[in-house]
């Protein structure tokens, strides 16, 4: 019956709708992809050099903010993936409605998306795109896709305070980690603290800063098969459009930091 049920999914992907969670101060709810689609805010939108397809896309999609119900600016938001991708997302920008836009684009189930790549799966079923993302600044890592969760959490610094930098750090230190937060926390944690389960540990056992000279590690960053090259990679680099170079000596200034700030295993 198990057997039968499986191949009935993999033949009829259409016949069974996606669940987007919502945990939000309002409450939580599920919504299928119906409903999402049934919401007279949907539309039809178009956005040119979409970060995951490196093309210019069409979705049926939703203004984010129309589902954040009880959100305010100040607060902050996690979008979760299938993948295990958390990707930190700050709420002011996604309860935007002029400048940057953020949209949740719903994959229908007789109009599938393209696949990511050979053997990959599409971004479906949900997407998190944004129109006119560099008048916020939207990095890559506020792009997530395969969603599978939007939950409101505590600040950071409270979630996690063994990311926090010393109170007494230098400015470039403190910059980095807001650097940090926004464009390696997805994927990375830090001293164990974090909650991706995509990417390895930056701090332990051993620091990149550890094992790579300044330049190479700006390197790596910017373009990881320069450095190590295998097919199954799954970083993508940062262009200097995404994080400029002074910003990338940020990065590094707070992972060199951090390196002595190291917690103990189980600590």
């Amino acid at each position: 019956m198990r057997a039968s049920l499986l191949m009935l999914l993999l033949l009829c992907p259409a016949a069974f709708a996606a669940t987007l969670t919502l945990e939000l101060p309002a409450g939580t709810r599920s919504l299928t992809s119906e409903e999402l689609l049934a919401n007279p805010q949907v539309r039809d939108i178009e956005i040119p050099a979409d970060v995951s397809y490196n093309r210019t896309m069409r979705y049926r999609a939703l203004p984010l903010a129309a589902l954040l119900d009880g959100v305010k600016p100040a607060d902050h938001l996690q979008a979760v993936a299938l993948d295990g991708f958390a990707a930190e997302l700050p709420a002011a920008p996604l309860l935007a409605t002029e400048g940057s836009r953020a949209w949740l684009a719903i994959e229908e189930s007789g109009k599938p998306w393209p696949k990511l790549g050979d053997g990959k799966p599409s971004a479906g079923p949900f997407y998190l795109v944004w129109s006119d993302p560099k008048a916020a600044g939207i990095g890559p890592e506020q792009w997530p896709f395969q969603v599978a969760s939007i939950r409101y959490l505590k600040p950071l610094a409270e979630r996690f305070p063994a990311l926090l930098p010393a109170g007494n750090a230098p400015r470039q230190v403190q910059d980095g980690f807001a650097q940090f937060q926004k464009n390696c926390l997805a994927c990375h944690r830090l001293n164990g603290a974090g909650d991706s389960q995509f990417g390895p540990d930056l701090n332990i056992p051993h620091n990149p800063t550890e094992y790579f000279t300044a330049g190479y590690l700006k390197q790596y960053i910017r373009d990881p098969q320069s450095l190590r090259h295998w097919p199954e990679a799954r970083m993508k680099g940062f262009a200097a459009d995404v994080i400029s170079d002074g910003e990338l000596d940020q990065i590094v200034a707070y992972l060199k930091h951090m390196a002595g700030r190291k917690v103990k295993a189980g600590g």
